[in-house]
């Protein structure tokens, strides 16, 4: 018996059945919308995911406030620690501390935070951009209230001492814009 030959295949054209095309799209998961309203091209872009999404639109000046700040904490960690009586007296306008031990750890901890601003200022991930500022932050609040209390139960007021509270408030307020601007999302245009 002979073989008996298939029929030759009919070969639809995809591109331009446009129905076909759409319910190609559909099955595969692509072509629409996801939940933050992006449209994807192709699978690999939904696994991989979009870049674009984790930019971050720095506000104008950021990268400046950042750079300030890890200035402004390495200097004062390496005065803390090399010099610490010209430190306390700069601000409290006292006579030496008896040990130097405290203002050193002090010293230590601000060398380890200027650390983080140096780290965050390479980066460009807005996590860490905001986790950078809301610690700048905290640490600001924390020596106002601190500066604040001891100036209090000394009950007399040194001129280093209020400048130190204006300039903490200050950077208070700027470090909240900032991460408060990181944190806005991006309007769509």
């Amino acid at each position: 018996m002979a073989a008996k030959q298939p029929p030759p295949l009919m070969k639809k054209h995809s591109q331009t059945d446009l129905v076909s095309r759409l319910k190609t799209r559909k099955i595969l998961g692509v072509g629409g919308e996801d939940d933050d309203g992006e449209v994807h091209r192709s699978k690999i872009s939904q696994v991989l995911g979009n870049e674009i999404k984790f930019t971050v639109r720095e506000p104008l000046g950021l990268r400046v406030w950042q750079l300030v700040s890890a200035v402004m904490f390495s200097g004062v960690a390496i005065m803390a620690l090399a010099f610490p009586d010209q430190l306390y007296d700069a601000v409290f306008d006292e006579e030496p501390v008896s040990s130097k031990t405290p203002v050193r750890l002090y010293g230590g901890a601000l060398l380890s935070i200027s650390l983080i601003m140096w780290n965050a200022l390479y980066t460009a991930e807005k996590v860490i951009i905001r986790w950078s500022l809301l610690t700048e932050a905290c640490y600001f609040a924390v020596q106002f209230l601190v500066t604040t209390v001891s100036l209090v139960e000394s009950s007399r007021i040194a001129t280093g001492a209020a400048l130190l509270l204006v300039s903490r408030a200050l950077f208070i307020l700027i470090s909240v814009y900032y991460y408060y601007q990181v944190g806005r999302r991006p309007k769509k245009v």
